[in-house]
Parts: C-alpha cells; structure tokens; sequence
C-alpha cells in the first residue's frame, strides 16, 4: 500500500493518496480544489486515480472531486446519502473499492452530516477484522468529534445529528481493534472541532483513551458535551457545503475569469459599484499604507478563513496584493468557493503612489503606551476580538470589551463613533483584519501591536475570571 498525507495549514485539511503499488491504481481521498499536487505524486509514481471519495459535503473548502474528474478521469464516489448534481458512486455500509490487492471498505457514520463515511484501508491479503487504516473524515478527528450542529445539512437539527454520531463512534469505530491508525480530516485550527490535536496520525487505542469525547458517558451527556462552546462557524460553511453538492465549473475556468489586472481607475470604478477590496499583505504595510475602504486579511495566516469570514459571494471582489501574490491569493479564496473576483490591482501599491489622496493608515500603539493612555482621564475603548473561550483561558485587559471577530460588523453599533478605539487580539493577525472594518466603518481606531502576548509579555495587569 502508498499511502500519502497533504495537509494544507490555511484551512487545518488533511487529504489523502492510497494506491496499490503493484496495480498501480489509486484512490484520492477529500482532495482540495487546487489538484496539481495529488496529479504530480500520481505521475511520479505511475498511478492512475481511479476514485476521488469525499468522507462528506464538506463546509469549510470546496473539495477537489470535479476537477480530478475531469484532469483525471476519476469516479467520484460518497455516501449514498448525499445528493448531488453531478454523476457519483453511491458508497453505502460494506461496499468495497478494490485497488487490486489493496482493498477500501466502506463504513457509513454519519454524525457530522447525514452521509458521512469512513473508509477501511486493508493491505493486500489482509482479512477483514485488521483494517490498516481509517479515513474518518470529521466523524472522528484526534482529539475530537466533528460537530453536529454547523448546518451544513439541510432538514437535519443538530440533536438528531449528535444521537447519530454518538452510534456512529460508539457502534462503528470504537469496535475497530486498537491498532488500527486514524487518519481525520482536519487537524488543530479548524472550525469543525474545538479540541483537535496538530498530530498527523493516531490509533484508534489512543484515542479510545484521550479523546474527551470516547470517554464512558451516555448518550445525552455526549450530545450536551459536542454542543457546548463550539467556535463560532464562518458564513460561507453553508455556501460550500451546498457547492460540494453541485455540478461547477472548475477552479482553473474560475481562475482564468478572475486573474485579471485591473488599473487604478477600473478599481475604483468597481470600489463605487460595491466591490469588495481585500489588502493581502502582512499587517504592518497594510497599516503604513493601504487603499482607502480596503480590508486588511494577511495571506500568512489562515486567511481563507478569515476572508470567508469578512467578504461575500454577492459582491465582485478585488485583491491588492505584493506584486507576485495575486495568483495566489485569488487561488486561495478559490479553494472556499471564491470565484467572484473580478480582478487585481495592477502594479500593487506602486500604483498610489501619486495619489496620496487614496490612502489611510492606521495607528499602532504599543502595550506600555496603552497601559498609559489607560490611566488618562479619557481612555480608549478596548475592544478583545478574541473568541470567549480564549478571553477565559487565558485572561484579559481590565474593562476590555469582548466582540469576537466574527460579530464585529454585526455589532458595529456596541463601537463608538467619537471615543477612540485600541483593538487587540492574540497576536495581532485577527486585530488587523478587525481594524480595516472599524476603519472602514469610519471609527478612530488603533491596534495594539503584538496583541495580547504582547501585553503579558510587558508584565501588565490581567484580569482572570474566578
């Protein structure tokens, strides 16, 4: 048996490659969109994609399943409960997809959405109790369960879906032997768990001892445990659990529309039409200088997500990137289904520099000159943009006031328009995004430079609930 791992960090994703070595026929399993990575192993090594499988319509990235059907030549197979548009082999408990000798068995767990599988990897020759291997997409990740209650699945509530992951762990892959090597979906900073583990690889023995939620418990304090505290689900999951499910054009067709440079004067023709303007550079030269309205979302940090989170399918987007960061950036938002970019700033920020006009900055204010201005007699606002979970592990500023990332346009009204604003975050990647909104909202705000670490760092007071 090959078997291999591609782990995209952006989106926390784990896809997979399992061929037999000597047939030479392979299987892909939850690929991403962007498929030339999955094609080059397989030519490398003389393999013919047999099968793309997706473990389920995942929400959180639009799957690779039309594009290595069409490169490729591959059958598209998923749980038999899944409807889509597009022609599929429905995958239902106990089938079997033979790469020659090796051999994946089909266990149907659903939980996280109501056609969720697993596959069974057996090595040739091996008898059906020893599987090898689980792929058990975001049914059961190391450290954690999926989470039944992102709406993926329309008709479905979150409780029916818990009862049936509860079967589904306890009936199915808590049964499999303890050697049996698990292979999620996703790892730690996806959004479909709040617990998972950056390990690469578990057992089914390790996690049947250190995974919170195997432990003995019943049904409904399982179903209380897996509903509780879950991270805030960014608005485009239902719009790519529902584009999973279609017939679409392919990422390169999206791309060959979407690459386009676009001057000055056409960006700001398209910015008073209601284009969205997404500033792809790091935060520190967002915040020296950037387009007036643009949004701030770094490609060096999860920003799929996090451009998920602030843009919309609706409206045209434009990106503004370091010369030689357009292809990229426009590729990534591709992979969570994207495709309404209608171009890029030629030129980037050289392009402004005429027109000084066109710019903003926005002000940074260290964590000892915050301290400072927060014993003046008129003092910021401090706005956490943490999420609650965070705010209560590891402490926060004295008065700050919680709005996580995600709610911040939502709740524009709880930010003052005249009072000045300081927001922070962890670090200082969610707090730039955070301030381009404020900014673009027309609030006064600064960003704290280093974010929270930065004020425990200066040895500041925190405040710690009881």
């Amino acid at each position: 048996m090959f078997l291999q791992r591609y782990y995209l960090e952006c989106l926390s994703h784990a896809s997979y490659m399992v061929a037999d070595e000597q047939t030479k026929l392979a299987a892909v399993i939850d690929p991403q969109r962007d498929v030339d990575i999955y094609l080059e192993d397989a030519r490398t090594h003389g393999f013919q994609i047999r099968y793309v499988i997706l473990t389920h319509f995942h929400a959180d990235f639009v799957a690779g399943h039309i594009e290595l059907r069409d490169r490729a030549g591959a059958t598209i197979a998923l749980g038999a409960r899944g409807q889509a548009e597009f022609d599929h082999l429905p995958l239902r408990e106990g089938d079997v997809l033979d790469l020659g000798g090796v051999r994946l068995k089909v266990l149907e767990t659903p939980g996280h959405t109501p056609e969720g599988i697993t596959l069974l990897a057996y090595e040739a020759g091996a008898d059906d109790a020893h599987p090898f291997a689980a792929f058990t997409g975001d049914t059961l990740f190391i450290g954690d369960v999926g989470r039944p209650d992102l709406l993926a699945s329309i008709g479905v509530t979150a409780r029916e879906l818990a009862e049936m992951l509860y079967d589904s762990l306890h009936h199915k892959l808590l049964m499999l032997p303890d050697e049996t090597l698990v292979y999620p979906a996703h790892g730690a900073g996806s959004m479909c768990g709040k617990n998972l583990s950056d390990e690469a690889v578990s057992t089914i023995g390790e996690q049947r001892k250190y995974n919170y939620a195997l432990q003995p418990m019943s049904k409904e304090k399982f179903i209380e445990l897996v509903t509780e505290e879950q991270p805030a689900a960014p608005p485009y999951f239902v719009y790519d659990a529902i584009t999973n499910r279609q017939e679409r054009e392919s990422l390169e067709q999206a791309m060959q529309k979407s690459l386009r440079p676009l001057s000055l004067e056409e960006v700001l023709s398209l910015q008073r039409e209601g284009a969205q303007l997404i500033d792809v550079r790091d935060a520190l030269d967002f915040e020296g200088g950037h387009l007036r309205g643009a949004l701030n979302v770094g490609l060096r940090g999860k920003y799929a997500t996090w451009a998920g989170t602030v843009l919309n399918h609706e409206q045209p987007i434009v990106v503004i990137a370091a010369e030689g960061n357009e292809t990229e950036a426009v590729m990534r938002l591709g992979r969570i289904g994207y495709d309404n970019v209608a171009g890029y700033l030629a030129g980037g920020m050289a392009t402004l520099q005429q027109h000084p006009e066109l710019l903003q900055t926005v002000e940074r204010v260290t964590a000892p000159a915050l301290a400072e201005l927060l014993q003046t007699e008129h003092p910021p606002l401090v706005i956490d943009v943490r999420s609650p979970r965070e705010r209560q592990q590891d402490g926060f500023i004295a008065e700050s006031v919680n709005i996580p990332l995600p709610e911040l346009r939502q709740r524009l009204s709880e930010v003052p328009v005249e009072r000045r604003v300081v927001v922070h975050c962890a670090g200082g990647y969610r707090s730039a995004i955070a301030s381009s909104l404020l900014q673009q909202a027309q609030r006064p705000v600064l960003d704290l430079v280093g974010g929270f670490k930065a004020w425990v760092a200066s040895g500041l007071p925190v405040v710690r609930e009881a």
